[in-house]
């Protein structure tokens, strides 16, 4: 089986505050190469760190629908950036026909069941982000972190 994972997962310090939320065992399908790292946020222009964004008005299927909105918490709109990463990330799947991707959950790009609510009041809702809606859309299966340790 081949893996996309999100980065953060593999021990890159790619997420928004400049860390890694490593896992072992997905690190350890890196450097087994059964696994390809991916950040969809630095695929999009994003650099780290960088400000907390999250979805307004809805899920990631809302943003790439266009009825929802990335916003970071001093209220720039970084939407586009956020599918522009999303498509970025769906051509890496593409192209290295992966079987499953397991991203980071809650984050407004990663996150597979649970999202912030867009508040910045760290409470989560049920909800996906805007990479895994995209991928799920093309058919590809999404899990999170969580969902990849059960598996084992």
């Amino acid at each position: 089986m081949k893996y996309l994972v999100s980065s953060c997962l593999a021990g890159v310090a790619c997420r928004y505050n400049g860390t890694a939320s490593l896992d072992a065992k997905i690190q350890e399908l890196v450097e087994q190469e059964q696994a390809k790292m991916v950040c969809p946020e630095l695929l999009g222009g994003f650099s780290t760190p960088r400000e907390p964004a999250e979805i307004i008005g809805g899920t990631g299927k809302d943003v790439l629908a266009g009825t929802a909105k990335v916003i970071e918490k001093s209220g720039k709109d970084v939407t586009d950036l956020y599918i522009k990463g999303a498509y970025q990330t769906l051509e890496w799947a593409q192209k290295l026909d992966v079987s499953c991707v397991v991203l980071k959950e809650f984050s407004p790009s990663c996150g597979t069941q649970m999202i912030y609510d867009g508040n910045f009041a760290n409470h989560k809702v049920v909800g996906e982000g805007v990479t895994s809606a995209l991928l799920r859309q093309e058919g590809f299966t999404v899990i999170s972190e969580n969902e990849f340790m059960e598996q084992l």
